[in-house]
């Protein structure tokens, strides 16, 4: 995943243009993909698909001709969506176009406006304070870009299962070169994807591709008559950085995904984090819409905008961890085997203890990887399958983890001691 995730760096992403495009392209080397174009001036809920924007090059040159900024060496050096510019400013008009980080001055800070004309640049303060020790120089100022009818792209892989029942997966893919934010959730995502394809599923799974914020209303507003399939949801960002897994609730704040991902995270070697829903983070607030409220939680590490790379040169592939992706991932997976795993059972001997020796399975169980610990699980199946407890219920109350619970379950099952409600 780190791996791909390289690949994706150096790609010059917004929320519209050829860099989102080439980023699916590189997705679907490993997933087949449906791409979509939502054309420029759509009216997509409250509001309208932006002209699409095209950069061919930006920097800022001396009076040599030295090129001291220079979109070649980051994508973060422009404000995303700037107008073209070409002329030639004095340092004091120039410095009111250009933002820093003054508390990390070596850091280059990531700006965007979207849906404001203007222009600007980004650099190091340590540069600009370079700069401003020559307050009588002039400078070459040159955007090269553009704003034209195009469209916003975004794609989908649907892996369709026995029920049409969905879990939604989303990530993010409108960022420029920054590792944590979002290509952690283009990379868990895709191999989420690629491990369900492998193998049978109860739901259907809906991966989707696509710029933050505005991707989100325009797939919103294109899948009004569908949302009735989501049944859960799950937003993937920031899942790469050193920091313990977090899980952010969805609006209603029990819904099953958010019960499966307390579970998950309950039992990780370094227990992870939960937060209550809150209308500001990712494209959780969205789904999360009070005219939607879809069942659409957030899986991340640090969440956005707690940690000091958010959204500067310093998430970089240094800060993206191999071994924190692994986690991630580990851990939607598991979220996805309570979704797909959970029931509600009855106990067809309820009345004191069945005879588990009789059916063989004290002899099946003599075998397995912690015998006391299956053991347990079957105990407290069989006592709180009553029809109204699920397995989920049954690994929460007992402390046991789900898929040792969901073991039990299917022993149980072979020798009729248990009927699926």
């Amino acid at each position: 995943m780190h791996d791909f995730a390289t690949r994706l760096f150096p790609i010059h992403r917004s929320i519209t243009g050829a860099g989102v495009r080439e980023t699916l392209s590189l997705i679907s080397d490993w997933l087949p993909l449906d791409v979509h174009e939502v054309p420029t001036g759509t009216p997509v809920l409250d509001w309208t698909v932006p002209p699409e924007w095209k950069i061919r090059e930006a920097y800022i040159a001396d009076e040599s001709g030295t090129r001291i900024v220079d979109l070649a060496n980051s994508t973060l050096h422009v404000e995303a969506y700037s107008d073209p510019v070409d002329v030639k400013l004095p340092w004091s008009e120039l410095r009111t176009r250009i933002h820093t980080l003054p508390d990390r001055p070596a850091w280059i800070p990531y700006r965007t406006s979207y849906y404001k004309p203007g222009w600007s640049f980004c650099m190091a303060h340590n540069q600009y304070v370079r700069l401003e020790a020559e307050p009588d120089r002039r400078y070459r100022v040159r955007i090269d870009s553009e704003h034209r009818e195009g469209s916003l792209t975004y794609a989908e892989a649907v892996l369709p299962g026995s029920s049409t029942d969905e879990c939604l997966v989303w990530t993010h893919v409108c960022h420029p070169s920054l590792a944590n934010d979002n290509l952690s959730g283009i990379a868990v995502a895709t191999w989420l994807a690629l491990g369900l394809a492998e193998v049978h599923t109860r739901l259907t799974y809906r991966f989707v591709f696509a710029p933050a914020t505005i991707g989100a209303i325009a797939w919103l507003e294109r899948n009004r008559e569908n949302l009735k399939s989501v049944r859960h949801g799950l937003v993937l960002s920031g899942v790469g950085d050193a920091g313990p897994l977090t899980y952010k609730s969805t609006r209603k704040g029990n819904a099953p995904v958010d019960r499966a991902a307390a579970h998950v995270l309950s039992h990780l070697p370094t227990p992870g984090g939960l937060r209550s829903f809150e209308p500001f983070g990712y494209d959780e607030r969205q789904f999360c819409s009070p005219g939607f409220d879809l069942p659409v939680g957030c899986l991340t590490r640090s969440p956005g905008g707690t940690y000091p790379e958010y959204h500067t040169s310093a998430d970089n592939l240094d800060f993206l961890k191999a071994d924190a992706l692994e986690e991630s991932l580990a851990a939607a997976q598991r979220i996805v085997e309570v979704l797909e795993g959970d029931g509600i059972y009855r106990n067809t001997k309820p009345h004191g203890e069945p005879r588990l020796d009789r059916l063989g399975l004290y002899q099946q169980f003599e075998h397995g990887r912690d015998r006391e610990l299956l053991l347990r699980a079957v105990l407290w199946t069989l006592n709180l399958s009553d029809g109204h407890h699920s397995l989920l219920d049954v690994a929460d109350r007992s402390g046991l983890p789900f898929e040792v619970v969901r073991a039990a379950a299917d022993a149980l099952l072979a020798p009729g001691l248990l009927l699926e409600i």
